[in-house]
């Protein structure tokens, strides 16, 4: 039989872990989705926090002097949660990026749809490769890494004991710009590099038969063509992931440096 007690001091700790990881489940990738029941998002977050709390082990009682100081101690332990998942979080938009561009090249860019699990209109081809990238984070036991790089901040970012370093938080986004146009354009090359043969073709067969409506005739041709190479390019798949989840373990690195 499992027995847990808590005094004062000790159940103060433990509600710092709690906010903590519940900012964190609320937005990283895989357990933040949104069509995951709250009941389950909370209900997970109270389980890892009592884990936790067994296994740091608080020596000693979080000082504050009144109300507003302990309101600050929850804020920042949640800013921590939350910046951590967000660093996770936001590579998924590599892959919603590079699907925006191959449907505008193909011409499917008015054929958005709803996607349930971040609630917002997106383009056929980027909810196709996200869910394709989500099934491998999955399979690869990538969320088993954004989960215990969480638990690995307690180590090296006590509780009540986070300084946010602005600038370098700044400059970790200012890469993973760079990086999402770098990572972007590489997965959308194939798509595009064909697409651009094409347009050619079209051009010089416009010159030699001005007879035939050549944007009647491209349209179709160039959907056939992108969904061609789509499907001849799926293999790419696991070394498409492997670009994204790189560059997810170097942001979750990166603003956990700028956060001690």
């Amino acid at each position: 039989m499992i027995n847990y007690t808590f005094s004062i001091n000790t159940f103060e700790y433990f509600l710092m872990i709690l906010v903590r990881v519940a900012t964190f489940v609320y937005i990283a990738p895989f357990f933040g989705m949104s069509n995951t029941p709250n009941r389950v998002k909370i209900g997970f977050s109270a389980c890892v926090s009592i884990i936790l709390f067994q296994v740091i082990q608080p020596k000693e009682a979080i000082a504050y002097s009144g109300v507003i100081e302990f309101a600050i101690i929850v804020l920042k332990e949640g800013i921590t949660g939350l910046l951590i998942g967000f660093a996770a979080n936001i590579c998924n938009s590599i892959i919603v990026f590079s699907g925006k561009v191959i449907d505008m090249e193909i011409g499917l860019a008015m054929a958005n749809m709803y996607d349930p699990t971040t609630r917002t209109q997106s383009g056929l081809t980027g909810t196709m490769y996200n869910y394709f990238i989500m099934m491998l984070l999955i399979v690869t036991d990538m969320h088993h890494y954004i989960l215990r790089a969480l638990v690995d901040t307690y180590q090296i970012i006590p509780v009540n004991q986070t300084v946010f370093d602005w600038d370098h938080l700044m400059g970790s986004m200012t890469m993973y710009m760079a990086d999402l146009m770098v990572i972007g354009f590489r997965i959308v090359l194939p798509v595009f590099a064909c697409s651009m043969i094409l347009s050619c073709i079209l051009g010089i067969m416009a010159k030699v038969a001005p007879q035939m409506n050549m944007f009647a005739v491209g349209m179709q041709i160039k959907v056939l063509l992108g969904l061609g190479i789509m499907f001849l390019t799926i293999i790419l798949l696991p070394s498409i992931s492997n670009f994204i989840f790189t560059e997810m373990k170097r942001m979750i690195v990166s603003v956990i440096e700028g956060m001690y």
